[in-house]
């Protein structure tokens, strides 16, 4: 599929930083790869406000902000928004790179970065995400209703609100019902990167998925755990 160019230059993207020059940096790199519409905010306040007012498509979110910390604000924003969250940090420490995954950030760059690299993971989930044919697909199993086309998904016709990569693992699942997927398979699917030692990252978005899905998360119904294997999205009972 040909990448519209079209496509980035209408999508709303949300620095949030207390640092100027990073803002100004990140910003002008982002407009020389053809993005045209980008907000800024200088603390966690203004940037949950401006997500409220704003719906950016995606949000570019350091975690050291003055008045209260990115992780904060993330679990904030997932209350009403599923936008793709990339946290910025000074904190190389694999704990804080689990907790932002776990609490619904989609992905961490680790200060000092290239402005670029962070411009290519921006354009890369686009890219990932841009619409093809336009056919709809949706999935019923149980008592979840799970819209491909619109990103939406309902739990006995109730609203429920998936992070970015919790949406795509469990539209991984719903594409290959009943089928073992290994941890290894699912994380290089969905981030598109080596799996090489990120097992927690997978783990951590199961658990999280499961939480908002599953009616009792600690004995799942729908996604189950294959010891040694991985896991599966089980559509009916087979005993």
């Amino acid at each position: 599929m040909v990448f519209d160019i079209g496509i980035v230059s209408n999508k709303k993207i949300l620095l949030v930083d207390d640092e100027e020059d990073i803002v100004n940096l990140l910003e002008t790199v982002l407009r020389k790869e053809g993005f045209k519409n980008i907000i800024k905010a200088k603390n966690g306040i203004e940037s949950i406000e401006l997500c409220k007012r704003e719906k950016p498509d995606l949000i570019v979110l350091d975690i050291m902000l003055p008045d209260i910390d990115g992780f904060l604000v993330c679990q904030e924003i997932r209350k009403f928004s599923t936008s793709p969250i990339l946290f910025l940090s000074a904190k190389d420490e694999e704990t804080d790179k689990i907790l932002g995954l776990g609490i619904g950030g989609d992905d961490y760059v680790t200060k000092p970065f290239s402005p670029k690299e962070v411009a290519y993971r921006i354009k890369a989930y686009f890219r990932r995400h841009q619409i093809g044919s336009g056919k709809q697909t949706s999935y019923s199993i149980g008592n979840l209703s799970i819209n491909e086309e619109t990103g939406e998904v309902y739990k006995n016709r109730n609203h429920v609100i998936l992070t970015a990569k919790e949406f795509q693992l469990l539209l991984m699942f719903c594409k290959n019902p009943n089928r073992i997927l290994s941890k290894n398979l699912l994380y290089e699917a969905i981030w598109k990167e080596d799996y090489l030692s990120n097992e927690n990252t997978v783990m951590v978005h199961i658990r999280h998925l499961r939480e908002k899905i599953e009616d009792t998360p600690s004995k799942p119904k729908f996604i189950r755990t294959v010891r040694g294997l991985g896991y599966k999205l089980v559509t009916q009972e087979n005993i």
